[in-house]
């Protein structure tokens, strides 16, 4: 337990960007999904409309620090990759 009332601060401070962290990657991942499910579906417009929500979800969450940079790009890459193939 923390004796110094910095550090008693630094557990609040901590335990409240955890919970709102927590909460933008469970966005991101739903969003995600939203794509992923129209995609299986084979509706490509469900899918593009579903992917254009979610890539703002995603670099928010790039801007936010919850998900490194690299990765928001490799999804969004994947999932516009795999939108290309049922359009085309």
């Amino acid at each position: 337990m923390p004796s110094h009332p910095s550090a008693e601060k630094r557990v609040r401070q901590t335990a409240r960007r955890t919970a709102v962290n927590k909460n933008r990657k469970s966005q991101i991942r739903t969003a995600v999904r939203k794509v992923e499910d129209a995609l299986a579906s084979g509706d490509a417009s469900a899918a593009a409309a579903a992917l254009k929500q979610a890539e703002p979800a995603i670099m928010r969450g790039v801007t936010k620090g919850v998900v490194h940079k690299n990765t928001a790009s490799r999804k969004v890459s994947r999932l516009n990759k795999r939108l290309k193939t049922l359009k085309g």
